[in-house]
């Protein structure tokens, strides 16, 4: 039986979005805490992720000892992270907030930002008040770890990824597609579909948006209108720790370190 896609937005469903990405958490935990101690000018423990979603890093670093501040737009976000942490008995501060522009009441020693969320960002003003702001919020020394994917604008394929997640019975399988980018709009559509296995059934869920296309010349055009950060190393989705390499459009899977002059 071919199965239905019902429209919907995955990040009312924080379960599923969560047992989707937590097989890189670890690996993603002991990155930042070893881009922290190699590239960072002090030693604090404070913590900030715009766009913190389910709180599952929230949650990771907690553990390894920072004292973690999280925002999201999304109320069924942080509810869920709430909820989390409060059951691992892991203290954070969760806060409503937009990744366009945002003021934090104290500073931070390392902001982060993975998983490409920063290309929510569609046009070039909210993102370059995205990097103000956390320039803003880090003290100086201070690093955000910002991971994303570039494009390649003669690239006319789509292209698909899945990954496979289980947790207490519930199995989810995510099938992501992406349409060729658009280079004078600077978008390219994305499209999700989760199948879900629980409880003896099994249902369809689909989420379409846009993401903001960038090459690596694009972005470092945008970095230089930021004069309060700098670009001090370059790594891949990989979260290898020795190996760094150069941002350019050779790699199209890039975590970037950015420190606060």
């Amino acid at each position: 039986m071919t199965l239905r896609y019902e429209t919907s937005n995955w990040y009312q469903t924080p379960l599923y979005y969560d047992i989707i990405f937590e097989e890189d958490t670890r690996r993603e935990g002991a990155f930042i805490e070893a881009m922290q101690e190699r590239y960072s000018d002090g030693g604090g423990r404070r913590i900030l992720e715009p766009a913190c979603g389910s709180g599952r890093l929230l949650a990771e670093m907690a553990r390894r000892g920072y004292q973690v501040t999280g925002f999201d737009k999304s109320g069924h976000m942080l509810e869920f992270a709430r909820a989390r942490l409060e059951q691992e008995g892991l203290e954070a501060e969760l806060l409503v907030r937009r990744l366009e522009r945002f003021r934090m009441r104290r500073s931070y020693d390392v902001a982060l930002c993975l998983v490409s969320t920063f290309k929510y960002l569609l046009e070039e003003q909210s993102a370059h008040s995205h990097l103000k702001s956390v320039a803003r919020a880090l003290k100086p020394g201070g690093i955000y770890v910002l991971g994303f994917h570039l494009s390649q604008y003669g690239d006319r394929t789509r292209h698909r990824e899945r990954w496979v997640g289980r947790r207490n019975g519930t199995q989810v399988i995510c099938n992501i597609q992406s349409w060729p980018p658009r280079r004078r709009a600077r978008l390219e559509r994305v499209r999700t579909r989760l199948i879900v296995e629980e409880n003896g059934g099994r249902r369809g869920l689909e989420t379409h948006w846009w993401f903001r296309t960038y090459n690596a010349g694009q972005f470092r055009k945008l970095l230089r209108k930021v004069p309060e950060l700098e670009l001090v190393a370059t790594y891949d989705f990989a979260y290898d720790q020795k190996r760094s390499r150069p941002f350019n459009d050779d790699q199209l899977d890039n975590v970037l370190i950015l420190r606060r002059r």
